[in-house]
Formats: C-alpha cells, structure tokens, sequence
C-alpha cells in the first residue's frame, strides 16, 4: 500500500497590501447604483461624468474600425497622433505628431507622467481632482498640496508654492513636479492668465515640470475666454494631458493623450513615458483610436455637439449654484466644465447642533442617509476634514435615459424641462430642510427618479 502525503497544515495568508480605498468619484458611482437598485430615494450629484449620448458620427466611426484587434505603436497610431497635434494647434499651441503620446485615458497617462520621475515630490492643487494625491503616494513620491489663489481653482499660489519648494529642499525633500487644472475640476472655475505666468516663473526658478491637466479646456462656458495653457508660457517644461470623456462624453472608452515638450527633456521624457507604457497598456484599443482620430479632427457635426454640450452644462450647473447661494451657501458661479463647489460653513452652528454634523464627510453622510443626495466632501480633494464644502456633479439631471439627455442638450432653456425643474426644486427642498435644523416632514421618503 502506498504511503499517503499529509499536506502541511495550512497558514492564513498575510501579504503585504496597500490600504488603498477606491476612488471617492468611482465609489459615488456605486452607492448611487447601489441605492437604486435597493428602491432607495437618489439626488445624483456625486459622479463626475458628462451625462450626454455620444454623438452617431463617433459611434459610426467606432463601428468601421471594429474588425481592427492588432497591436499597433506604443505611443499610438500616427493618424490618432496627427489628429490630436492639429487639436492642439488649432488652439495655439503648435505640436509635433512624434511628441504626442495615447494612452487607454489621460489617468493612465498621468499616472505613466509620474512613473517616469525618478524622485522628488508632486505639487497639487488643494482642493484639487482626488487621483492626482493618490497616483503621486502609489509612485512614491509626497503630495503637497498648495492652497490656490481666492477664486481660481486648478493651480496653485505661486508663492506658496515656491516656499513650499525652498522649505522641502530645507528638510532634504525636493519638489520636483506641479500638476494644474485648467479649467478645473472641483471649482468649475478657470485660473487667470497672470496667475499662471507667475506659477510658470516659479516653475522655472525651481527647474519644475509642470503637468497640465486640460480634459476642461472645451468646456469654459465663455467659449471667448482663452484658457492660459501653460505650455503657452513655459513650453519646454510643461506636458498638457486630455481625452474624449468630457466635451464628447467618452469616458468609458478610455481613450486620452499626452503633448510632451519640444527639446532634449521633452525628447527624453517621452522616451521613459513610452517605456513605462509599453509594461502597463502595449497599445491604446485601435478601434477607439481610429474614433478618436476622427474626433480630434473636429469635424463640424463634432464642434457644434461640443458646443450644445458646453450651454447644457453651464445653464444647469449656473442653476444649481444658484439653488444652494439662496440657502445661504457661499459659492462661485461656475465658469468651466460641470461642477459647482459651494460652502456650507455659513450653516456650521445649525448643522452641527441640529444634526451632529461636524466635518465634510459628515455632512455628505448625512445628506445620502437622510435625503438620497450624492454628493463628495472637500477632504476627498484635499480640503481640511472640518471644511464644509462639498463638489456637486448636476450632469445626471439632465435625464435618466438617451431620450430626455437629447431633448436637453436640444433644448434652448434645459432648466425648464421638467425632470430638470423637478430634481432643482428637490435640491432647494433638501437644503432648506437641511439648514433650518427641522426635519420636514416625509421628506427624506420622497423619491427621486
């Protein structure tokens, strides 16, 4: 009889992990599915996504490229490359095809931008978008975060960012990147000209590269306000990042590309950037990048969608920032992209005697517990835990299905129609109940479709 092998006993098993939580835009996402699903009330207005139909002409060209499955160059296809150099210099800034580089969304892209920092620490806006911290912390590197001049969100204070780089070198850190907004995402606010010349006179004093995040650059509700790129100021030290996810509404095609600077650093870190591509995506999706050379080409059906879609935002988002300045919120008018940053702080003595509430995360639980409102807190984009300012994201009011979005951007006064009116006149309900410290009655059980 043959001898029988007694396995050893088992150990439980403790890898080391990252204690990494998902991404607060993404996790929004899933309570509001999650509530939903469950027959629970929902205001959504947590998830930051462009809430319109992709337009027939990118789903045609997607179609016609489906047969396409090869791998093609790590930087992408020199049709995609091409189209998106004409984007960029058809907005004055003059770019060669051989420094732009695709990536499966300018998150990756990002996130391949600091992979290929050999050391040093990242500036970032604060309040800034919640991936720039965490990326920076998964590469190694520190996050500082830098307070933005009164009023204009996505960069920061050029002189506290330049004290914040000599008191860094002063405990044996360096920075040795900024990453920008422009226009920017909390705020829906776009920095000044001056304000961005100075940050790139920082830039160049202290040797920094500048990371442009311009995935808004379409969206600026004034489509006569220029936006200061940086690239435009400091060019041989400034990356400019962007995608199809928010002017076209593609953000689940994961498609987004990087213009490296002209010169030897541009030249060199395009070389590393690449190389870090090539072990994280091989190729960006060639049917998505055939689209997305279609779409960088700005065929007229293309602009005037954009366009549709920068007045939907801006009227939706002017009106909900005006919904929460009559409760008595501070908050600027938004100026880009589709999202308001009001400040509840007005409220603090009511909202923390009335209903315990003490800090951002506490008034976001409490407004999805109580009234099904989705919105984020500040501190999940770097804000102090006791700031009461949360980002409110209106693109899923615009409708619940291809119908309604379509009559919206359609429409020549979208806050009229009446899913829109409805879910407005629900916002006003709850803020009214919320700051007055009494509970309506019934009304945190009122549905919202």
């Amino acid at each position: 009889m043959s001898a029988q092998h007694t396995p050893a006993p088992s150990r439980p098993l403790h890898p080391p992990l990252r204690d990494l939580p998902v991404s607060p835009t993404l996790a929004a996402d899933d309570t509001i599915a999650r509530r939903r699903r469950e027959g629970l009330p929902v205001l959504p207005l947590g998830f930051g996504e462009a809430g319109i139909p992709l337009h027939p002409a990118l789903v045609r060209e997607l179609t016609s490229a489906a047969d396409r499955g090869a791998y093609g160059p790590v930087a992408g296809s020199a049709p995609l490359r091409a189209a998106a150099a004409g984007y960029w210099s058809r907005r004055g800034l003059p770019t060669d095809p051989g420094l732009v580089v695709c990536g499966p969304g300018s998150k990756a892209l990002l996130f391949g931008l600091l992979m290929s920092l050999t050391d040093g620490d990242v500036a970032i806006p604060a309040p800034s978008w919640v991936s720039y911290a965490a990326q920076a912390s998964l590469t190694g590197a520190k996050p500082v975060f830098i307070a933005t001049p009164p009023g204009e969100g996505g960069v920061p204070s050029p002189a506290l960012l330049a004290d914040a780089v000599v008191r860094a070198r002063s405990q044996g850190r360096s920075i040795r990147a900024v990453i920008v907004t422009l226009p920017d995402n909390p705020t829906g606010t776009l920095a000044s000209e001056a304000t961005v010349r100075r940050l790139c006179a920082v830039a160049r004093e202290h040797d920094l590269l500048i990371i442009s995040d311009e995935i808004y650059r379409d969206l600026v509700h004034d489509p006569d306000r220029k936006v200061p790129s940086p690239a435009a100021y400091a060019p041989e030290r400034t990356v400019v990042t962007t995608a199809l996810s928010k002017h076209l509404a593609a953000g689940g095609w994961r498609l987004g590309v990087a213009r490296l600077p002209d010169g030897p650093f541009g030249r060199a870190l395009r070389a590393s950037l690449v190389g870090v591509a090539s072990e994280m995506w091989s190729s960006a999706p060639a049917p998505i990048q055939h689209a997305a050379a279609y779409a960088f080409a700005e065929p007229p059906e293309l602009v005037a969608h954009v366009d549709r879609s920068r007045g939907l935002h801006a009227a939706v988002a002017r009106a909900v920032a005006a919904r929460f300045s009559d409760a008595g919120a501070r908050v600027r008018p938004p100026e880009a992209a589709f999202y308001v940053y009001p400040d509840l702080g007005p409220h603090r003595e009511v909202l923390q005697e009335a209903h315990g509430i003490r800090t951002g995360a506490d008034l976001c639980e409490f407004l999805l517990e109580r009234y099904g409102m989705c919105v984020l807190p500040g501190s999940a984009f770097g804000e102090p835990d006791d700031a009461l300012r949360v980002r409110v994201a209106p693109t899923r009011l615009y409708g619940e299905d291809d119908e309604q979005r379509r009559a919206a951007l359609a429409a020549l006064d979208p806050v009229a129609l009446p899913w829109v009116a409805e879910s407005l006149d629900r916002l006003s309900e709850i803020l009214a109940d919320l700051t007055t410290g009494v509970t309506a009655s019934g009304l945190h059980t009122a549905a919202i479709a």
